[in-house]
């Protein structure tokens, strides 16, 4: 897996996020099962960047804590199959990679939800890394099932990885 990181904002985190994004991004992965070595693009942002980011591309004027920009258009959530007559699209050429997409998170926005729901920064980063990579691999959330369902794969992903809600974690 080839994770590109670029760190746009100025707030210190406290650990090493970058380690942190490998680590959800490859257990999404092993968990969905993804044949393919894979190819990821994470920032880090700021509000202000976030905002104009969702107003250009989803058309809302506000800011948002991640986005998720995927470059597989999967018919169903992790439909690898379909990979295979699209190849030359999909796969970096001089790499062979799958390139799933970028990943854009407001750490300001990330900061102010772990405070809300009483948790560690590393966390709330570690949950909307899952969130972002299930939306890469085609899972959405508009339904109420499909909601149910990356919900119940994100926290699967961070409690197997130790990354839990207090009181039992950080």
């Amino acid at each position: 897996m080839t994770l590109q990181t670029e760190n746009e904002q100025e707030q210190e985190l406290g650990f090493d996020w970058k380690a942190l994004a490998e680590q959800v991004a490859r257990k999404v992965l092993e968990t969905e099962k993804c044949p393919y070595e894979s190819e990821i693009s994470l920032t880090l942002t700021d509000n202000r960047e976030i905002r104009r980011l969702n107003r250009e591309f989803r058309g809302l004027d506000k800011a948002t804590d991640v986005l998720s920009f995927p470059l597989v258009n999967f018919r169903s959530p992790g439909d690898y199959g379909m990979l295979e007559a699209e190849e030359a699209d999909s796969f970096n050429p001089e790499s062979g990679e799958l390139m799933l997409g970028d990943i854009v998170i407001s750490v300001e926005r990330a900061m102010e939800q772990a405070a809300e729901y009483g948790h560690s920064l590393k966390r709330e980063i570690g949950f909307l890394i899952a969130h972002s990579m299930l939306h890469l691999l085609g899972y959405d959330h508009m339904e109420p099932q499909e909601a149910a369902v990356m919900e119940q794969k994100q926290e699967a992903v961070l409690e197997a990885l130790g990354i839990r809600r207090p009181p039992y974690g950080e």
